[in-house]
């Protein structure tokens, strides 16, 4: 499956790449994002790419190879990016961008468990070395707990039913799979709600929670402005509202940001019907002071 990179009109405007800048991806992801800032820089200067994805690293390695040294990879945690820069010995950037969505090919894979569409291990690791996945927080957090996953990271009006309806049919059998949890919430929960599957954003809390998606955000976007130059921009695409209010809480206007967005951008119309993943997209940037 192709992935296509969301708004990337929008970034390279904000952005501007030039020969002889260094410029991060911290969500490299296939590579699209950081492809199209090589090709801006004409391959003078340096674009890193960084990702907790192993299979995703190797598929933006071979992709971007052509490029030399002019991309380097790194297996990390964007939100471990200062730590990154002091032992690589790497002074401040140019440019700081992060997609926060899925890429198509996660939620293609169906081991992956990302997906409610597909039958799998109920994973949801974006590091595979993580010791505890989505079917773990299942199977062990307590009734209250689970509650607060499902009501504060994915906004689940019905957490409490759903919780409750997890812990009881754990203590038959332990959960396993995408598909019985998916079977499990089309019979405890309303039908579709508009174009909202019931098992959505039950899926995306547990992807959050297992991944520690929103505590990683906040340490990224309170160390970017360490990590840029005077007028270094940073470029970030959320994908909902918890995402974008972690982002817009730390680029207010101010002694440390320009704003460079008054409001989110959202893609054109004609990404939308190109790209329906995108629809949802919000893009906020920023120019350090």
């Amino acid at each position: 499956m192709v992935h296509r990179p969301v708004m990337l009109r929008e970034m390279l405007e904000l952005l501007e790449p030039r020969p002889g800048q260094t410029i991060v991806d911290a969500t490299l992801g296939a590579g699209g994002h950081a492809e199209a800032l090589l090709e801006a820089m004409m391959g003078q200067g340096m674009v890193l790419g960084i990702d907790r994805d192993e299979a995703a690293m190797k598929l933006a390695g071979d992709r971007l190879a052509r490029w030399g040294e002019a991309f380097k990879a790194w297996k990390a945690n964007f939100a471990d990016l200062p730590g990154v820069f002091h032992e690589q010995g790497l002074a401040r950037v140019d440019g700081l961008v992060a997609d926060l969505g899925l890429s198509s090919m996660q939620l293609a894979e169906a081991s992956r468990g990302f997906s409610f569409r597909l039958d799998g291990p109920l994973d949801m690791r974006m590091d595979r070395s993580l010791e505890v996945c989505a079917a773990d927080l299942l199977n062990r957090l307590s009734p209250e707990a689970l509650e607060r996953v499902f009501r504060e990271q994915g906004e689940e009006r019905y957490a409490r039913r759903v919780a409750r309806m997890v812990v009881e049919r754990r203590r038959r059998s332990p959960w396993r799979t995408t598909l019985e949890l998916v079977e499990a919430l089309e019979r405890v929960m309303p039908g579709r709600r508009g174009r909202i599957h019931p098992a959505t954003r039950v899926f995306q809390a547990l992807r959050i929670a297992t991944n520690g998606e929103l505590e990683n955000l906040d340490r990224l976007c309170r160390g970017a402005s360490d990590l840029l130059r005077p007028g270094g921009v940073f470029v970030c695409v959320s994908y909902h509202s918890l995402e974008d209010r972690i982002v817009k809480e730390h680029l207010r206007e101010g002694t440390l940001w320009e704003k460079l967005t008054q409001k989110p951008l959202r893609p054109a119309a004609d990404e939308v019907a190109q790209n329906p993943r995108s629809r949802s997209a919000k893009l906020r940037a920023a120019r350090r002071r």
